[in-house]
């Protein structure tokens, strides 16, 4: 581990107390911080930010179940770093904070155990035009396709289905899987691709089905067809491609020239990015086990042709399970972190409450080359698309925000 010199050590920890005094002293929104210390964890409480006040940028709209807003990463990123420094997330998801750390055109680093992860991102983070996709999907030959699985019919019309087996032979051949020198074009019609293919409206390639950024099983699917009537419509696949990119291209592209690097593997184990490169890393960990990645994503992995069975997806069922795993990240973090950079570690409150998981991840950080600062508080109202889950604020869920933040030595 890098040893600071005294002078070192003092610089940073000036400088993270300047952060700190600013979060003591924000009142953007209309109220105070609230600062106590509880069983000697120091924590901050306030609305820091709100998606009522300040909308993300259009290019960030591709669902994802359990993502943060961008306003989090954001948050940090304008406190925490300057132009050109290193912004990482190990637990990357659909790549929010690559993407807020390219639109504020520093470098955009991340990794995520799902491939699906790569492909919900990297698109993201190449400048292209509406004119480039529509001139692609004008050269997919979407006679090619055939109904491969039969099942499938449940959620899409065979023409839907035959011409989504077409664009898939089309992908595979400019965008495959396990490499970086893809075209452009196809890669970011994958991406979009993946996010149209279940929903409840004529936005999407199948028959009503929610939630949208998930997809149910296709019995599931069935008896929904049958309670409400309904059968698969045939859709304009490309249509629902052109406008579900000009929707996400509405506000523009990242920066030009922004430098990214992009892995595959768990969070704890990051070979690809060198010791103390890494300015800030913003990141939220699976919170134990309350939500099912490779079930939610079956259908978006079909479309890829990722097997969900192959991709290791750790369940921590007990806390001491979860806190090792977060341990066993803090230490790959306090190998790739520059001195005196910054770790905004993201957690909720589950299990109705009764675990706070910020206090397992300072537990975790005892012993690490870590300054523990606090743990900051956004508390904030929950927003139709939690309510849409049957979460209600105080009772069930993620209640709020909370993130500890540490420091490197």
């Amino acid at each position: 581990m890098n040893q600071l010199s005294l002078f070192e050590q003092a610089r940073f920890a000036e400088t993270a107390d300047i952060f700190i005094d600013q979060l003591v002293g924000f009142d953007e929104f209309g109220q105070s911080t609230v600062a106590e210390t509880v069983d000697g964890v120091p924590y901050l409480t306030n609305e820091f930010w709100t998606a009522g006040q300040r909308q993300a940028p259009s290019i960030h709209e591709v669902s994802y179940r359990a993502c943060f807003k961008a306003q989090l990463p954001e948050f940090f990123i304008a406190r925490l770093t300057r132009p050109d420094d290193i912004v990482f997330d190990p637990f990357m998801g659909r790549g929010t904070t690559p993407l807020q750390a390219a639109l504020m055109r520093r470098q955009a680093f991340g990794n995520d155990v799902n491939p699906l992860s790569v492909l919900l991102t990297r698109p993201r983070l190449r400048a292209i035009s509406l004119q480039a996709v529509d001139a692609a999907l004008k050269s997919v030959d979407w006679s090619q396709g055939e109904v491969e699985r039969e099942d499938l019919l449940a959620f899409y019309h065979p023409v839907t289905l035959r011409k989504l087996e077409a664009l898939r032979r089309w992908i595979a051949e400019r965008a495959p899987l396990g490499s970086d020198d893809v075209d452009p074009a196809a890669d970011w019609i994958r991406m979009v691709a993946i996010n149209r293919l279940s929903g409840h409206s004529a936005g999407f390639f199948s028959v009503r089905s929610m939630p949208p950024n998930q997809a149910v099983s296709v019995k599931a699917q069935l008896r929904i067809n049958e309670k409400q009537g309904i059968s698969p419509p045939e859709r304009d696949v490309a249509a629902v491609i052109l406008k579900k990119s000009k929707s996400l291209l509405r506000d523009g592209c990242v920066p030009d020239q922004v430098l990214s690097s992009l892995h595959t593997g768990a969070a704890w184990e990051v070979p690809g990015i060198p010791d103390g490169v890494v300015d800030l890393t913003v990141t939220s960990p699976p919170f134990l086990d309350i939500v099912q990645y490779a079930a939610d994503n079956w259908l978006r992995c079909w479309f890829a042709g990722i097997d969900p069975n192959a991709i290791a997806i750790d369940m921590h069922r007990t806390e001491d399970a979860w806190t090792e795993m977060v341990r066993r990240v803090l230490i790959e973090q306090a190998r790739i972190l520059c001195p005196g950079g910054y770790l905004a570690f993201e957690v909720g409150e589950v299990r109705n409450g009764k675990i706070l998981l910020e206090r397992l991840v300072w537990e975790a950080a005892e012993g690490l080359p870590f300054e523990r600062l606090g743990v900051m508080v956004n508390d904030q109202a929950f927003t139709k698309t939690a309510n849409c889950w049957g979460v209600a604020n105080g009772s069930r869920g993620t209640n709020s925000n909370r993130i500890a933040l540490l420091q490197r030595h």
